[in-house]
């Protein structure tokens, strides 16, 4: 990856709607070849899809929490994972270093849809406890840096 891609990434993570054009113009590389490096991004992995950023709180989906999760005896993060990926109000989950095993964020309609989901979570029968921390206010939300 050169300083091109890294300027091409730029302008995808402000614009993804941007057409190759308009980025080989800020590039000084024609349509066909920003196409070309976009693919190879692609392949590669670094770039992972293109997405719409939706908020949240605008769908319904205002209350979000963070939970510690601990689980009996050792187990697997892919245990973790394949238990917490069919339920909906698990936004992302996290192994971590310390006394928890993994960090899962929670994202909720209401108070009430927070504790039924954080309920359905306790029951999972790999996890032992967890500690809640629900969030009162969002002070920064960065996306990654180019």
């Amino acid at each position: 990856m050169d300083t091109i891609d890294q300027r091409i990434i730029s302008r995808l993570m402000a614009n993804a709607r941007s057409s190759y054009a308009d980025i080989g113009k800020e590039v000084g590389l024609s349509a066909p070849a920003v196409k070309r490096r976009v693919d190879k991004l692609l392949d590669t992995g670094v770039l992972r899809g293109f997405t719409a950023v939706v908020d949240p709180e605008q769908l319904g989906w205002g209350t979000e929490a963070f939970v510690e999760v601990h689980c009996r005896g050792n187990v697997a993060p892919h245990d973790i994972q394949q238990r917490l990926e069919s339920m909906a109000e698990v936004r992302a989950a996290y192994t971590v270093s310390g006394a928890a095993d993994a960090i899962v964020h929670l994202r909720a309609a209401n108070i009430h849809h927070l504790e039924t989901a954080l309920e359905r979570l306790r029951a999972v029968e790999i996890i032992d406890r967890t500690v809640s921390t629900v969030v009162l206010s969002r002070l920064l939300d960065r996306p990654p840096a180019p």
